[in-house]
This record gives structure tokens, C-alpha cells and sequence, in this order.
């Protein structure tokens, strides 16, 4: 399985993200992660350090690749 991780801040950008991407990816390929992190502050350090710079942001094996735009992660701290 490939280990997907999406981080959101529940903003409406990022919801309809979440249900066009992340719900999108095949369960039988993909084990996906979602991280709201406007509730898990604690993650945002983690997201981070993985090059997401602003949400909703998949990354799929250490590559982010950041959808739309939400919120900048500086905006979460």
C-alpha cells in the first residue's frame, strides 16, 4: 500500500478538496491519512517538514502537492 497523508484546515476549500481527492484514490492502492490540522496544531510541524506550505495538500510518499488554496500554514499556527 502507498501511504498518502491529507492535511486540511476545514476550511470549505479544503473540504471539497477532501472529498474530490482524497476520497477519490483507490483503497485497493492507497492507505489515506486525513489531518485537520486547524484541530491537531500538534501535526503542523509534521506537515512541514514533508514541504506543505499551504492546505489542502496530499502527500503521497514525501511528495506534497498542494490543491487550490485554503490557508497558508503559517496562517495555522
Amino acid at each position: 500500500m502507498i501511504q498518502a497523508t491529507f492535511y486540511h484546515a476545514g476550511c470549505p476549500v479544503c473540504i471539497e478538496a477532501e472529498q474530490g481527492f482524497a476520497t477519490a484514490m483507490n483503497p485497493s492502492v492507497y492507505t489515506v491519512e486525513t489531518v485537520h490540522l486547524g484541530e491537531d496544531k500538534s501535526r503542523i510541524a509534521e506537515a512541514e517538514a514533508m514541504g506543505v506550505q499551504s492546505v489542502p495538500a496530499l502527500v503521497i510518499e514525501g511528495v506534497p502537492y498542494h490543491i487550490n488554496f485554503g490557508a497558508s500554514i503559517a496562517d495555522l499556527k
